[in-house]
């Protein structure tokens, strides 16, 4: 670099108004946090219920698959929006009405009379955690100066994956425990008093944020970007319970020319200083593309292991969905303390490598687990599949909030915080139905019409293989990382 361009780089950084960190963020984090709890919770908890939820409201093959999938189509389908709302509305605004909005709407799913009508309050949930959601990186990345942006992402790394768990874990116990003789519905319910709590402490602590330029959505982009989503993930979600007919495949194929369609109208309208709800220069962008790839594919890997674990678990070994969930505790704990206590120190000893040293414990683990299995076969226990779901919650918990902070420190503007958030979590969701459906169904396809143990047992060894590719794309996207945690 020339000594007149360090010069004008100096004099650029010297006009930036200098970072003020927010004096309440400490106290604020646990209560944005929450909204991603919840969010997870609810992503995997009707998993556990969906026996229950068949038996009492008589849902059909079809509603039992939308009541499951239509909760993370909507949440995924209005991600970037809920992000660009926030950038333009104010994060706490955002955080506030999105919360408020949850709690209704799990309090309407608990009052749900038959299938369908849960169907809706699902969808319904799914698009109102979507408003709440980007809120929480967003509000990390402006509350937090850069030194402790890494502390407080690893709370949020940690908060992804026992929100996840314990939708396993909890999800058994409330259904075990029948409070109130409520049953499935105490899943929904035990949202409303939490939700309240949020929104009381969130409108109290949460920093205030006025829009810097004038408000506008983009409506053409926000309905393009979900119309391309749902062209994908509608059959993705329906396709393997109706026979994939030829509409679902037409209709993914079709994904492709809108979202090409909808990415060129986006990049003419930043040409032209209009306002695009997805800035195409930052998607292009190497670090932010390989935290997409890296976002995508560990929840992808983490939620089909998840689902094809818990049909062996249940269906295959015969545990009870409490029993079930409590073996997922020990991969909760340790991606929790991995989260905390391990990814910020191991990441300032060795950078952004510590995603490859994540990557590479959750391939580690996976191995163990395609081991074990092949050892022992049918004869095979939830003990001894343990250390393996161990390894992997110790590998994600580095790589996860790792990876975030790597993405959202490496020169993301403020304003367009929540953005890059909502794109973040969209490829982080886009995962999730995407992973567990794809090892679903090769589950169910290797499966086939088998009931013994050992049909149940192969079927896990063939979808932890996928995963295992997976992973590796994983990890060879993390090189593209720079080493270097980024400084401000």
């Amino acid at each position: 670099m020339s000594v007149t361009e360090t010069r004008t780089a100096a004099d650029t950084a010297a006009r930036q108004p200098a970072f003020v960190a927010y004096p309440a963020r400490w106290r604020a984090l646990p209560v944005i946090l929450t909204a991603m709890f919840m969010a997870m919770f609810d992503y995997f908890v009707v998993n556990v219920a969906a026996s229950s939820l068949q038996h009492d409201l008589h849902a059909g093959e079809s509603a039992l698959e939308l009541i499951v999938g239509g909760y993370g189509f909507a949440y995924a389908s209005g991600l970037i929006t809920g992000g660009r709302l926030g950038d333009l509305h104010g994060h706490r605004r955002l955080f506030v009405i999105g919360m408020s909005l949850f709690a209704i709407a799990s309090l309407l799913c608990g009052l749900a009379p038959n299938g369908w009508a849960l169907v809706a309050f699902r969808i319904l949930q799914g698009g109102t955690a979507a408003l709440m959601v980007p809120q929480v990186l967003a509000l990390i990345n402006t509350m937090f100066p850069p030194h402790e942006r890494a502390r407080a992402m690893s709370a949020f790394g940690a908060t992804i994956g026992i929100g996840a768990v314990a939708g396993q874990v909890l999800g058994g116990v409330l259904l075990d425990a029948n409070l109130f003789g409520w049953g499935w519905r105490t899943i929904f319910f035990i949202n409303v008093p939490i939700g309240i709590a949020a929104v009381a402490l969130g409108a109290r602590w949460l920093p205030k944020h006025e829009p810097t330029h004038r408000p506008k959505l983009d409506p053409i982009g926000a309905i393009g970007i979900s119309l391309a989503l749902a062209l994908v993930l509608v059959p993705i979600t329906l396709g393997r319970s109706q026979g994939w007919p030829l509409w679902t495949f037409v209709a993914m194929v079709a994904a492709v020319p809108v979202l090409l369609a909808t990415l060129r109208y986006e990049h003419r309208l930043h040409a032209r200083d209009g306002q695009p709800i997805l800035d195409t220069n930052m998607v292009r962008e190497r670090v932010f593309a390989a935290g997409m790839v890296i976002s995508a594919g560990y929840l992808a890997f983490f939620a089909g292991f998840m689902l094809c674990l818990t049909l062996l678990l249940q269906d295959g070994l015969g545990l009870s969905p409490l029993r079930a969930g409590l073996a997922f505790a020990p991969l909760g704990v340790a991606f929790a303390l991995s989260s905390f206590l391990l990814a910020r120190r191991v990441a300032e000893r060795i950078g952004n490598r510590v995603i490859v040293l994540g990557a590479s414990l959750s391939l580690l683990g996976l191995a163990l687990t395609i081991g074990v299995l092949l050892w022992q076969g049918s004869a095979v226990t939830a003990l001894e599949l343990i250390p393996g779901g161990v390894v992997i919650g110790l590998g994600n918990g580095l790589a996860i909030p790792s990876m975030l902070g790597a993405v959202l420190s490496s020169g993301i503007e403020p304003h367009k915080a929540g953005m890059a958030a909502g794109v973040l979590t969209t490829a982080q969701q886009f995962g999730n139905a995407v992973g567990a459906t794809v090892l679903g169904t090769i589950f169910f396809s290797v499966l086939g019409s088998g009931i013994r143990v050992g049909s149940f047992v192969s079927a896990m060894e063939i979808a932890s293989v996928v995963g295992l590719g997976i992973v590796i794309l994983v990890l060879g996207s993390a090189f593209l990382l720079p080493k270097k945690v980024a400084r401000a």
